[in-house]
């Protein structure tokens, strides 16, 4: 395949991932009020509105100039990562390779989006009135560029229960896995570094 032909592929491949991202959080932010649950299946998986002012999976730090370094720090990694993919299609690098760094790319983009734009597209959502957020409201946005707030809405309730008596120290305690609230853009680098884990020597193996 040739590299030009190979790039409209990888490029389509993420601006799809993107709209599955964008849209979902979206109507997320436009039908859910901030902390609004909902099953899906079960307690197992639900819908649950929250903002991340921070890093992926809910961390946090630094405060309104943390938030800006983290947002200048995906939009680099953004730029630079343009660049890399390129490189790769042109060096012929593994498929499975390629499609992995474009899941993070796509990751890194998904929530850049949020934190540049979302402040001030969106009005803020709130907890107490429960009311929802208006895109492009007639007041204005929320915060101003950079500052977004990172949709999640994303949560996996596998385990929720409490430890035997006999467990030393946590014994009779309330027990619960997994609790980080996370959207698709997280899902897509979480996924990506799984896969270069499992199965890192056929995607950095030299090619014959």
């Amino acid at each position: 395949m040739k590299s030009s032909t190979k790039k409209i592929y990888v490029a389509a491949f993420i601006v799809l991932l993107l709209i599955f991202d964008q849209s979902l959080k979206f109507y997320i932010k436009t039908h859910y009020f901030l902390g609004e649950t909902h099953n899906v299946l079960g307690h197992w998986f639900q819908l649950s509105f929250v903002e991340n002012e921070g890093m992926a999976w809910g961390w946090k730090f630094g405060g309104s100039f943390g938030k800006i370094i983290l947002t200048l720090f995906r939009l680099f990694a953004v730029i630079w990562g343009t660049f890399y993919i390129s490189k790769l299609i042109r060096k012929k690098a593994r498929t499975g390779f390629i499609i992995c760094v474009a899941l993070i790319y796509a990751g890194a983009a998904g929530n850049l989006i949020d934190s540049l734009f979302y402040g001030l597209i969106f009005n803020a959502s709130d907890y107490d009135l429960q009311n929802v957020a208006h895109f492009l409201p007639k007041g204005g946005g929320y915060a101003s560029f950079l500052h977004g707030r990172v949709v999640d809405m994303l949560h996996f309730n596998l385990i929720d229960t409490f430890l035997p008596n006999w467990v030393p120290y946590y014994g009779g305690t309330r027990f619960t896995f997994f609790d980080p609230v996370f959207n698709l853009a997280d899902s897509y680098i979480s996924i990506s570094f799984f896969i270069l884990i499992i199965f890192q020597k056929s995607l950095f193996g030299e090619k014959k």
